[in-house]
């Protein structure tokens, strides 16, 4: 689990999701790293539709799998627009959590997993080939985002929990 956040921190900084600012300001959290980083719109208008918001700005740690724009891009036609619908806020909400882990999981000890239990309950299945680590099926673009309350690991892909 602790590798899972790693990886979700190392993401963000190397992205440019590390706080922004002088030393005096406040560090951002993971909502306000990933808003301030310009491509994880989708994910934002995601987390606001399942009222996800204030928990993500929570203590934490948390390590957060986040899907860039782009990833979100790659869901079938009508998905998203269909989960950002209020009659399925809370399939949403479940998508959404399968993306977080409980926990600070660098990358450094995310490749020594094989799995990591999400906030949404089920485990994702961690794998390493080639120097490349994925999550379920996305590959994790960038690691090690830290932010106030946990880490960001970006990915290139939605990963859907198994129903």
């Amino acid at each position: 689990m602790r590798s899972i956040v790693a990886l979700a921190s190392a993401a963000f900084l190397v992205v440019g999701l590390a706080p922004f600012g002088s030393a005096a300001d406040k560090p951002k959290d993971i909502v306000e790293t990933a808003v301030a980083a310009g491509n994880f719109k989708t994910l934002a208008a995601a987390l606001k539709a399942a009222d996800l918001v204030d928990a993500l700005k929570g203590d934490g740690p948390f390590t957060v799998f986040a899907p860039t724009d782009e990833a979100f891009s790659k869901l079938p036609k009508g998905t998203l627009e269909s989960l950002l619908k209020p009659e399925n806020k809370s399939k949403l909400a479940a998508i959404l959590k399968y993306h977080v882990v409980s926990g600070k999981v660098m990358a450094k000890d995310v490749v020594k997993l094989s799995e990591a239990k999400t906030l949404q309950g089920s485990a994702a299945k961690i794998t390493v080939k080639d120097g490349n680590v994925s999550v379920d099926k996305a590959l994790v673009t960038k690691t090690d985002i830290q932010t106030s309350n946990g880490v960001i690991h970006v990915i290139d892909s939605v990963i859907l929990p198994s129903e």
